[in-house]
């Protein structure tokens, strides 16, 4: 997807920044990116779930960030549950809670692959204005819904990763639950 930064009237200049890099790879693990009007309110301002797919609104959105949020919550669905997103054949609740954390950390470890500051996915309006402690969170190790990544077949905790000789997280096995 091209943007140019005038699409951004975002307040988060330092989100804009890494906006094309955090849109190759979600498209990547094929997710696609569309620009799309969105007239109903959003939970995230601008950004929009679909089935495999993100919408955005540039006019709405105001952290860029989000975006690999909204991401890791396609990764860590299940195919079938993600084909069915937007529709009636989404079987709720989703996500989970279980899913939802795992989303959170899921885009921390993106964040850290794309080499893009924590904050500017953690920003400071974001998860319920825990941003802070998340980040901290993270940075000792303490790795919450690390769990459920490893039993989608995401990633390993130190223990299986040494057992499957392969790199811990927040290094990942595989971006897109099956």
């Amino acid at each position: 997807m091209t943007v140019d930064r005038k699409d951004f009237p975002s307040p988060d200049l330092a989100g804009v920044e890494y906006w094309v890099s955090m849109c190759g790879f979600v498209e990547n693990l094929g997710f696609k990116v569309i620009p799309r009007v969105l007239t109903e309110p959003t939970f995230l301002p601008g950004l929009e779930l679909g089935p495999n797919c993100i919408y955005v609104d540039f006019q709405r959105l105001r952290y860029p960030g989000d975006l690999l949020h909204e991401a890791g919550h396609l990764a860590v669905t299940t195919s079938e549950q993600r084909a069915a997103i937007g529709s009636d054949a989404l079987v709720l609740p989703w996500p989970t809670d279980g899913e939802e954390i795992a989303a959170v950390l899921w885009s921390f470890a993106a964040a850290r692959y794309l080499n893009i500051p924590l904050d500017v996915v953690f920003h400071a309006d974001g998860y319920k204005q825990d941003s802070t402690w998340l980040i901290a969170q993270f940075e000792r190790g303490e790795y919450i819904g690390l769990p459920f990544l490893q039993w989608a077949g995401l990633c390993f905790d130190p223990v299986q990763a040494e057992k499957q000789q392969a790199l811990a997280f927040p290094v990942m096995q595989r971006w897109v639950r099956t």
